[in-house]
């Protein structure tokens, strides 16, 4: 079913006008009164409707229910992924959107490659989560991942450590797996964090170990630092029973 994202307010009347690129996406659809529709908030509410009329401007719609998205697992993933090179950062936040993702946290370690500019940043981010609104809608997504950039390691650790279960990922860790991590206990709340493409600093581990997080292997073979996170997340779906 199509698919639309709007701003909370917009869904507390009993009638929805879409305009903009809502309205443009609309007429590309061709839709006609009679159809149904869904229409979200982006924070996992959403309402049932059926267009009233369209026009070239705008397309009137009618609330038929409204409920809580269905589509949104019951766990809540965070993937924490450091600031990588190009546009591998885009790639994942694309794709942990469709596996599930509620939000997507980057930042900068000793060996980040990318350090842009407060200027540069600012363009990026409103791309990235423009990224995310569109991988949101076109997966069928109730909730669109929220894209967050910290100042530095340290703070990511500190916001990490928050959830019930944090887990951060290195590759000379041979004793606990991925696996073992997310077995041994229940949680609703989870924090994936991985380096970039040269690894995580040995010291980087011990601050990650004595702000409170699980240290993990992904298995004997070296993971690139945008497959990484989407490996965890997937696995974690597949543990808390999404796929």
């Amino acid at each position: 079913m199509t698919r639309f994202f709007v701003d909370a307010a917009q869904m507390q009347t009993d009638s929805i006008i879409l305009e903009g690129q809502n309205a443009a996406h609309a007429r590309v659809l061709r839709l006609k009164p009679g159809e149904q529709v869904l229409v979200c908030d982006g924070q996992g509410n959403e309402c049932l409707c059926s267009v009233h009329a369209a026009t070239n401007n705008a397309l009137e719609l009618d609330v038929l229910e409204r409920r809580v998205s269905a589509s949104e697992p019951k766990i809540c993933a965070s993937v924490y992924m450091a600031l990588p090179k190009a546009d591998k950062l885009e790639h994942v936040i694309q794709k942990a959107t469709e596996l599930g993702a509620a939000e997507i946290v980057t930042f900068p370690t000793a060996r980040c490659v990318s350090r842009p500019d407060e200027k540069s940043l600012g363009k990026k981010l409103e791309r990235w989560q423009k990224i995310a609104a569109s991988a949101a809608e076109q997966s069928g997504r109730g909730r669109i991942p929220q894209v967050i950039v910290l100042p530095s390691y340290a703070a990511a650790l500190e916001r990490a450590a928050q959830a019930e279960k944090a887990i951060i990922f290195y590759e000379n860790e041979r004793a606990t797996t991925l696996h073992q991590a997310l077995t041994c206990s229940d949680y609703n709340t989870i924090s994936l964090m991985s380096g970039p493409e040269g690894g995580l600093e040995e010291t980087e581990i011990q601050q990650a170990q004595d702000a409170g997080l699980q240290v993990c292997t992904l298995g004997s073979r070296i993971l690139r630092c945008e497959t990484a996170p989407l490996c965890a997340l997937s696995a974690v779906m597949y543990q808390s029973g999404e796929f």
